[in-house]
């Protein structure tokens, strides 16, 4: 068999590479081989949400896979054809739902199938988007570009003992590319949500972090819930949206300085999407008609990464010009036959 060798110690080198090229791999139906497996990270190697999302792709597609396990560096991956599901899963940990939705969300979606999803894990935790991010920035995002997804949040879960609760409803798409340029509104909305934290605490961040976002002409509405989870934890999402630009940050309560650890002023200057969404919005855009482009702050060093692993599966075409005050990455996207 041809494999697609992919060195997952490329560039950034972490989790992003995998969930990307797994994605790839199941939608072109390109078998793949990946070796130094987050090799750049304190624990190399595979972990619990990269695991779960590779055991339901194998139930979903009866894909084959050779090296998934608990610290593997190394992974085969022979994807199979996915199929309508219905499927209950449990991550085990506080391992992230929300990174193992990156990668089932458009393989289904692309692949003209559906899934209901009930899974139980990390909602909110350390390293990855919160469930926040993906209902409200990421959904929004995808949904422009044809991809269609809800989620149903039942139970929040943070680290370390996890146990949220959430049901995901994938439906299938036609993904197509999208423009966005610069962001035009001054409505911003803040989201948070607490357990075992008290209120006066919560309050206390979001007042500080609204008078910042007022003090550079924003309006701004606020959105506080108190949900119950098994952890004390609390969630925190900043978002701006409107025609031409989608903008979102997120945070977590940090228990040891008792506030949101969040970059205000590198929000504030995005232009048309975040850094965190740039990553998200490549793999689609590989494999769209037409070209996808967006107007970003920085290129990071996940961005980068990303869009040369991207396109080495995909063998879609990017490019990344310089702006006054940013940069205008282009993805020549390739509409693969096998998702028509």
């Amino acid at each position: 068999m041809d494999f697609l060798k992919i060195n997952g110690g490329h560039g950034e080198g972490g989790g992003q590479i995998i969930r990307s090229a797994i994605t790839l791999s199941s939608i072109t139906k390109q078998p793949i081989h990946i070796v130094n497996i987050r090799k750049n990270r304190k624990v190399p190697g595979l972990k619990a949400q990269h695991l779960t999302a590779i055991k339901i792709l194998k139930k979903i597609s009866n894909s084959k896979v050779f090296g998934d396990e608990i610290g593997s560096t190394e992974l085969k991956f022979i994807p199979g054809e996915i199929k309508n599901s219905k499927l209950s899963e449990n991550v085990g940990t506080a391992g992230s739902i929300s990174l193992i939705l990156q990668v089932l969300i458009p393989i289904v979606a692309i692949s003209q199938k559906k899934l209901d999803l009930s899974i139980k894990g990390g909602t909110d935790v350390q390293w990855s988007p919160t469930m926040f991010y993906t209902q409200h920035v990421l959904r929004e995002a995808y949904s422009r570009m044809g991809i269609n997804f809800s989620v149903d949040l039942k139970k929040r879960g943070y680290y370390p003992k996890g146990n949220g609760e959430m049901n995901l409803e994938i439906n299938p798409s036609n993904v197509k590319a999208i423009s966005l340029s610069k962001r035009k509104t001054n409505q911003a909305k803040i989201l948070s949500t607490f357990s075992k934290i008290s209120n006066e605490k919560i309050e206390r961040e979001i007042k500080r972090i609204k008078e910042k976002l007022v003090n550079e002409n924003f309006v701004v509405d606020i959105e506080i819930r108190k949900e119950e989870a098994l952890d004390s934890g609390a969630s925190l999402l900043i978002y701006i949206i409107d025609e031409n630009s989608i903008t979102g940050i997120d945070s977590l309560f940090d228990k040891k300085t008792q506030s949101f650890d969040i970059d205000l002023d590198g929000f504030l200057e995005d232009l048309a999407v975040d850094e965190n969404l740039a990553d998200m919005i490549v793999v689609p855009a590989s494999l769209a008609k037409g070209k996808t482009t967006f107007q970003v702050k920085k290129i990071t060093k996940h961005l980068e990464t990303n869009l040369f692993v991207t396109s080495k599966i995909s063998g879609c075409k990017y490019g990344i010009g310089k702006l006054p005050n940013g940069f205008e990455v282009i993805i020549e996207g390739i509409s693969h036959s096998s998702i028509k």
